[in-house]
């Protein structure tokens, strides 16, 4: 595989990405660092999605060869890897958990939707199985002790957090669709017709119904939060 194209995230090593040295161990000191490519790739994806996030683009934003990249990101997938975890540095990890995990849990995921949002490449990015890296870890550590009134085992309290995160993912990655359909009136019109069409032919007198029951506030916020109470109040501890 090229390195703009990736090679899957399985061939990147852990521990020799984020246990490493962060600069070549030889040759002149370079005049850029990783964390400058990184965080050149996230503006780029923040500004023009991942397909914009390519070796050259980034070497040309911190005015470097392209070439000059590769000994501090080989691929592409060992970038996504570095912009994961660098954007997971913004997570805030407040002390002021409830002790109820049910809420602890729900406030957790509110960040993590408030986040995905200011960075609508991370859903895609997170589809891939990625190694925690120390910003990543930081905030882990702290949806682990939210979780740790549930009495689960570690493997359990992992799997929650994993099964969390996968939800915001999907829901944000979602709601960034929607949001951009919206902005097409004509398109959103034709689908109200062709709705209201089918639940009218007969048919489908389950969706007919569903159809005509009174609507449950449709704002962004108030989707999300009915959705993931209905997630985290039905999770068993047992």
């Amino acid at each position: 595989m090229t390195p703009d194209g990736g090679s899957g995230a399985m061939s990147v090593d852990p521990q020799q990405l984020w246990l490493g040295p962060t600069r070549p161990r030889r040759g002149r000191r370079p005049t850029f660092s990783r964390e400058a490519i990184t965080a050149a790739a996230v503006a780029l994806a923040d500004a023009e999605g991942l397909d914009a996030v390519t070796m050259r683009r980034v070497a040309a934003q911190v005015g470097a060869g392209a070439m000059s990249l590769y000994s501090y990101a080989p691929d592409k997938e060992t970038l996504l890897e570095l912009m994961v975890d660098h954007v997971s540095g913004e997570l805030p990890t407040p002390d002021d958990r409830t002790g109820d995990w049910r809420t602890d849990l729900k406030a957790i995921a509110h960040l993590q939707r408030a986040h995905m949002l200011r960075h609508p490449w991370l859903p895609a990015a997170l589809s891939a199985r990625r190694t925690p890296g120390p910003n990543t870890l930081v905030f882990l550590e702290h949806a682990l002790a939210a979780l740790r009134p549930t009495g689960l085992d570690g493997a359990a309290k992992l799997e929650v957090f994993a099964q969390l995160t996968g939800f915001v993912a999907g829901h944000v990655a979602h709601e960034i669709a929607q949001a951009a359909a919206a902005a097409s009136p004509d398109r959103t019109a034709a689908e109200a017709r062709y709705l209201a069409a089918v639940a009218a032919d007969g048919h489908h007198p389950e969706l007919a119904e569903a159809l005509s029951a009174p609507g449950h506030p449709l704002t962004p916020e108030a989707t999300f939060t009915r959705f993931l109470n209905r997630l985290v109040d039905g999770l068993d501890t047992d």
